[in-house]
């Protein structure tokens, strides 16, 4: 091997981590606004429970949604565990919402 097969080994390399990089840019933009469209939701959701005096927890829905999303990682190839612990972080996040906004409506 010399030096210019290196050269074009390196480019290739490099060409082909800088495309994986985009594509995982784009990626984690989409989560996010993702991210954003569903507290956009429990928001809502969050107000209805204030306005009625629904607790902000449910846990029997909380633990559907989990079931739900380990089920839905499986078939993606993706750890159920670690689904399942995105999706506890962000019911932790969301019943933290439902509080502050029943405490407001009060």
């Amino acid at each position: 091997m010399n030096n210019s097969d290196i050269d074009e080994t390196d480019e290739a390399v490099t060409a082909e981590l800088a495309r994986l990089r985009d594509s995982i840019d784009n990626i984690d933009a989409a989560v996010v606004h993702m991210l954003a469209e569903r507290f956009k939701c429990t928001q809502q959701v969050g107000h209805l429970k204030a306005r009625h005096h629904l607790p902000p927890a449910d846990p029997g829905r909380e633990a559907s949604q989990i079931a739900r999303l380990r089920q839905l990682a499986e078939n993606a190839k993706l750890d159920p565990a670690f689904a399942e612990k995105l999706l506890n972080f962000i019911i932790a996040e969301v019943i933290r919402h439902h509080e502050t906004i029943a405490a407001g409506e009060q």
